[in-house]
């Protein structure tokens, strides 16, 4: 779900005795109203919304399209249909912003083949592809299943009307000639049939001969839990890029294709799966091991989720400049929302489908962000956070530390910890402010809210909290 779970909750899991309850709270979160926000935004990504090339009104509508079917748990064979034969008003029927935002045939063929395929088609769009079997002839004639889409300007303001003509192709730049349309390793259609060619390369993709179709979004399920796909890249499903596991991919197909493309079972699968629940401790003899499920790979928090949540822990929420406040990153529709924190940890533009568009690598900003940062350091110093509440509520020591345990990192602290945290606050309290800095209401006036503050500081930027582990 891309959150924490609350205090509460985690005191009631981790002394409920059920041997079952993993499966009972999985159950529950894929139920959860910020389950749909996490996968809304993660297919808004694949897909590319955002105000960058869409007018406010047309992106709404394409993310509300993109949400609701998170919500409906829309198989994903019926998702891919609604959004690649979308025809009509923009503002009315939401899917049909994946035209007006590609508005070039070229531009469809590439980003549908990613998407949907997993395939980079671009090197084809010039020659015959070095890397792949694709050829140049059989670009030009996937990308003639786009050529007779037509875009006009609707009726209202930012409205655009998606429809299908009667002609149109695109030929072969390099020999003039015009290609049969034809999905890849598909059948071709005849130039001259009168038919919405986009139900063609539908059909075509979700026919369980098609190797790639399922196969791409199991992939992209799988690396987003366990942080490595079976396919590396994961948007690289190329012949010469076999899986680590080809046993483990067909089953994990198969599995998909049986349940009717039901994304949310896959989920469920995976995450009740003893690989998903194995430790990202070593052993003697796995710690290089990247490749084959050896242990579990910690993984950086993404830029939202990681922002997400050290609100939730400070109880200060993020305000979006035009959003309504308490939301939070993950239910923004947009990329195109100032912050530099969400900037620093590699939030995507939603410029390309590539997954490479959203970064983990580490760089000097995050060190800065978290070390001095206005985010981090404003949160803990809001009036109305967790640390007021606490000095408020007159709460002791011990239970502070062990709520902002339970809060951070969903456990208890161990003995060892829970004494030199303890022993911290102590002291802190302790030690007089100077006199020069004895002002009411100043930090150094303050000793003991200082002191609160840099328990949550250090919990806020531990490796055990910034890492998925």
């Amino acid at each position: 779900t891309g959150s924490l779970p609350s205090i509460d909750h985690v005191r009631a899991f981790l002394d409920d005795g059920d041997p079952k309850k993993r499966e009972k709270l999985i159950n529950r979160l894929l139920e959860s109203k910020e389950y749909v926000d996490h996968w809304a935004y993660k297919w808004s990504d694949l897909l590319l919304v955002s105000s960058k090339k869409l007018g406010t009104p047309a992106m709404w509508a394409f993310h509300r399209f993109v949400r609701e079917s998170v919500r409906k748990n829309t198989p994903w064979d019926v998702f891919a249909r609604q959004l690649l034969t979308a025809k009509g008003q923009s503002l009315t029927n939401g899917a049909a912003n994946y035209f007006v935002l590609h508005r070039d045939p070229i531009e469809l063929t590439e980003t549908t083949s990613m998407a949907f395929l997993g395939l980079s088609m671009t090197c084809a769009r010039c020659h015959n592809h070095p890397l792949e079997k694709w050829t140049q002839d059989e670009y030009y004639g996937f990308a003639n299943l786009f050529a007779r889409v037509r875009l006009k300007d609707g009726e209202a303001a930012g409205d655009v009307v998606v429809s299908v003509a009667a002609d149109g192709d695109i030929p072969h730049p390099r020999t003039g000639r015009l290609l049969d349309p034809r999905p890849l390793d598909g059948k071709a259609i005849p130039a001259k049939a009168r038919m919405d060619r986009r139900e063609a390369l539908v059909d075509w993709l979700v026919q369980p001969e098609n190797p790639y179709f399922a196969r791409s979004i199991v992939n992209r399920v799988w690396r987003h839990f366990l942080g490595r796909g079976l396919v590396e890249p994961e948007d690289d499903l190329r012949a010469t890029n076999p899986p680590s596991d080809e046993r483990l991919m067909d089953w994990l197909v198969e599995d998909f294709r049986t349940h009717h493309f039901d994304v949310k079972h896959l989920i469920r699968l995976i995450m009740t799966s003893a690989v998903y629940q194995r430790s990202s401790a070593t052993i003697p003899g796995n710690e290089r091991d990247l490749k084959y499920l050896s242990h579990y790979l910690p993984r950086r928090l993404s830029a939202e989720v990681l922002l997400d949540a050290i609100s939730q822990v400070t109880e200060a929420p993020t305000n979006f400049t035009g959003y309504p406040a308490g939301w939070r990153s993950l239910q923004l529709p947009d990329t195109q929302v100032d912050s530099a924190f969400l900037s620093a940890f590699g939030r995507p533009e939603r410029v390309t489908t590539c997954s490479c568009e959203r970064t983990s690598e580490p760089s000097m900003a995050q060190a800065l962000h978290l070390a001095n940062g206005s985010t981090l350091n404003d949160k803990l110093r809001a009036d109305s956070n967790v640390v007021a509440r606490s000095i408020q509520q007159k709460r002791p020591d011990d239970l502070i530390v062990e709520e902002a345990f339970l809060a951070a990192l969903s456990r208890r602290p161990s003995e060892r910890e829970r004494a030199a945290y303890l022993q911290a606050l102590r002291a802190a309290v302790a030690t007089p402010a100077p006199a020069a800095e004895s002002k009411p209401g100043s930090a150094a006036a303050q000793p003991r809210r200082q002191a609160i503050e840099d328990v949550y500081w250090a919990l806020l930027t531990s490796d055990e909290f910034l890492f998925n582990h």
